[in-house]
């Protein structure tokens, strides 16, 4: 009889409307921490190129969750991640410099201490966890402990050092749970031939793919959310030609007053790939 299932019709429409407004309310602590006044001007300024909101969501970020970034440079994610993580009552760790590592710099020192000054505020970003991270680091966490590892615009740096990319996968692999997922960016070659190593900064699809599987991980969707199709990938720096790095010389050289740079800042920044990986369960 209809009276009969009346009750549980009743309760499943309120299921549904409170699942929705949860969702809405998911969705507007990450609207927010893109929006937020703790963003400085100039990373707002790549969110054309970058978007934020976009490629998080694609990546499943969830609240609550424990998001680790590796080697997150400025901050661009930082200034997002952090804020979410603490509105949603979640945990963001920082992988950075490796102050164990005996071959790290002073640079290396200064640029993570700066990082850590930087994000100090608690009341904006909550409180931030630091692991170490490099070639000789340890864990970056407890095993199983993390739903997602981001890395965004590193793995070309890692290709230069035998076994590195390796190591960093295996890292990911060893801390996110089962059925946590790996977000990747990263200056795509396709469709020309990756140059060997990556020296100008462009990786193909297939390398990434190839060491995440090597490492456990299965592709579970790619995404066009940061693809630049005027990106001709042939420029006379690689891929640190395009903006937002805008260098007009050889490494190690002064900066040539001389360098047109119209067309390059015309192109943007550069093409990317954007891949969601999943450890298995």
């Amino acid at each position: 009889m209809f009276h009969d299932k009346f009750p549980s019709l009743i309760a499943g429409a309120l299921g549904a409307l409170i699942l929705g407004s949860a969702a809405q309310a998911e969705d507007a602590a990450l609207r927010d921490a893109v929006a937020g006044p703790q963003r400085t001007e100039a990373h707002q300024a790549r969110d054309a190129a970058r978007n934020p909101y976009d490629s998080l969501t694609f990546w499943g970020l969830q609240p609550g969750q424990t998001v680790i970034e590796i080697s997150p440079g400025s901050g661009y994610w930082t200034e997002i991640l952090a804020p979410y993580a603490k509105a949603t009552e979640g945990a963001y760790v920082a992988g950075v410099t490796d102050l164990d590592d005996p071959a790290v710099t002073e640079a290396g020192r200064r640029g993570r201490e700066a990082f850590a000054a930087r994000y100090a505020d608690t009341e904006v970003f909550g409180d931030i966890t630091y692991a170490g991270f490099g070639a000789v680091s340890g864990p970056l966490g407890e095993a199983g402990s993390a739903d997602l590892v981001l890395t965004a615009r590193n793995i070309h740096n890692w290709m230069w050092r035998d076994g590195m990319l390796d190591k960093a996968l295996g890292d990911f692999y060893a801390v996110l749970k089962p059925g946590g997922v790996l977000a990747v960016e990263e200056h795509r070659a396709d469709p020309r031939p990756e140059v060997e190593g990556a020296r100008d900064g462009y990786v193909a699809t297939a390398t990434v793919v190839a060491a995440a599987e090597k490492a456990g991980f299965t592709l579970a969707e790619s995404s066009e959310i940061n693809a630049n199709p005027k990106d001709t990938k042939d420029h006379p720096f690689g891929v640190w030609t395009l903006p937002p790095v805008r260098q007009n010389a050889p490494r190690g050289e002064t900066a040539s007053p001389d360098f047109d740079r119209a067309k390059y800042d015309a192109i943007g920044e550069s093409d990317r790939m954007t891949l969601r990986f999943v450890k298995p369960s």
